[in-house]
């Protein structure tokens, strides 16, 4: 058994991507996105204990697929809940009691660099956390209620990415909590327990495919990394 685990969150309906069938499940240069993104996990490490959280709905159109693609990394499903705090805890309820490190990452980022993952479970390892972030290109302003607009120095903020890693006992401890409205992602859960979080640099090309414009950037990205 590895002390290490993924946790691949694609409990959304992608109404974003305004088409029948939910973003994870389209192919990108010839895949399905979620394929790519376990295969990501997988050549990193083949011992890492993969877990797909999907609707549960999906399960049997999930089992066509990877037989349609002949799609052979092992790994398991979980069904989601009703929002991504319900899916992700339903994935840490399933993971093997020896698991010390867990990386809850976004299904529809299939471009997370290798040398990223492998530094997120370094860094949580030691730090209880590790959270990818990148710095911000853009001047930004915030608004104000009044309609107005003020600059902000743009070094002050990070642009979060996934994966987002921890130490097994301290994310499950936050997790088991009521889910609260400020919880966008899982940072801010493990922030909840007054615990500081880590900080990793992500790379550019991990990007989070949600409308259609994004799945022709990944094309791009998958011809340009595969070709």
């Amino acid at each position: 058994m590895t002390n290490k685990a993924a946790i691949l969150v694609a409990g959304g309906r992608g109404t974003r991507m305004g088409g029948p069938v939910a973003k994870q499940y389209l192919p990108v240069a010839g895949q399905p996105v979620l394929m790519r993104t376990l295969s990501v996990f997988y050549q990193i490490d083949p011992a890492i204990d993969l877990i797909l959280v999907l609707p549960s709905n999906d399960f049997s159109y999930w089992e066509r697929l990877c037989n349609e693609y002949k799609f052979s990394v092992p790994h398991r499903v979980v069904a989601g809940g009703n929002s991504r705090f319900q899916s992700v805890r339903n994935g840490l309820d399933s993971l093997n009691p020896d698991t010390k490190l867990v990386a809850i990452h976004d299904g529809v980022r299939p471009f997370v660099d290798p040398k990223v993952i492998l530094e997120s479970y370094k860094v949580a390892e030691r730090e209880g956390s590790a959270i990818t972030v990148m710095a911000l290109k853009d001047s930004i302003r915030k608004l104000t209620d009044d309609g107005k607009s003020f600059y902000q120095e743009r070094q002050n903020f990070r642009l979060v990415q996934t994966p987002q890693t921890f130490q097994v006992d301290k994310i499950k401890k936050a997790f088991a909590v009521t889910e609260l409205q400020q919880f966008t992602d899982d940072a801010t859960v493990y922030e909840n327990q007054g615990w500081q979080v880590t900080l990793i640099s992500g790379n550019t090309e991990n990007i989070k495919i949600t409308t259609p414009e994004d799945m022709d950037y990944a094309e791009f990205i998958a011809t340009k990394k595969f070709s």
